[in-house]
């Protein structure tokens, strides 16, 4: 039987089901990456079991896609219509080369569009990266993070920092006069900052965005996350 003035039922999304997907969102975009079903669901201020039964309606909706096997495996595929915010580019940067600084104007290889909202926090820059460490933060290679620019960060930040004139994605730490650039991927090692080492950062992850169809040929615009 056709549903009433032939509206489709499985597009529907209910106001719980909107504000998972809105939490989702605002989870990631504040974090750099994903929320856990256990961290969802403290969020949402609902039972685990509850927060998977609406993560397994969006996913059968078309809204959220899961990734096998992760902890911090949720995809925002779509947003219901009345949702869909402004975009803006936030322009890509390519590597660095020559000494160069990074976000010199001829190291722009392209742009990106984001949320209206994300641009607002400030001046922002798009990079690709290449490598696994921060897989555990849900930033996979590949993966294109979207990084406010801005020269100090706290600890425990996903940061986007330059070692001499090597780029890297990773979470800084910081406790009194220890600081460490960690991984998130146990096959890799922190990264001690002595003294002596050109420690310079660039900028705070504020978003992911993942691109199915990327090739990353060639490595281009692409930073380290695996060093």
């Amino acid at each position: 039987m056709s549903s009433p003035r032939g509206r489709k039922p499985v597009a529907e999304i209910t106001g719980p089901q909107r504000r998972t997907l809105k939490e989702i969102l605002r989870f990631t975009t504040r974090r750099g990456f994903p929320p856990t079903m256990a961290e969802l669901a403290e969020a949402l201020g609902i039972s685990q079991a509850s927060a998977h039964e609406q993560v397994c309606q969006l996913e059968r909706k078309g809204y959220l896609r899961r990734e096998p096997n992760k902890a911090r495996g949720l995809v925002i595929v779509k947003q219901p219509v009345d949702d869909v915010e402004d975009l803006v580019p936030v322009p890509i940067i390519g590597t660095v080369a020559g000494g160069v600084p990074l976000l010199a104007e001829e190291n722009r290889v392209g742009e990106v569009l984001v949320e209206s909202r994300i641009a607002r926090s400030g001046r922002c820059f798009a990079l690709r990266v290449a490598g696994d460490s921060m897989a555990g933060a849900g930033i996979r290679d590949h993966d294109m993070v979207i990084v406010r620019q801005q020269p100090v960060a706290e600890s425990g930040d996903i940061v986007v920092a330059l070692l001499g004139d090597d780029a890297t994605v990773k979470r800084l730490f910081i406790r009194e006069h220890q600081i460490e650039l960690r991984p998130e991927n146990p096959r890799h090692k922190p990264i001690p900052i002595g003294p002596e080492d050109d420690l310079r950062i660039i900028g705070k992850v504020v978003a992911v965005r993942r691109d199915e169809n990327d090739t990353s040929q060639g490595g281009q615009h692409r930073i380290r996350g695996a060093h």
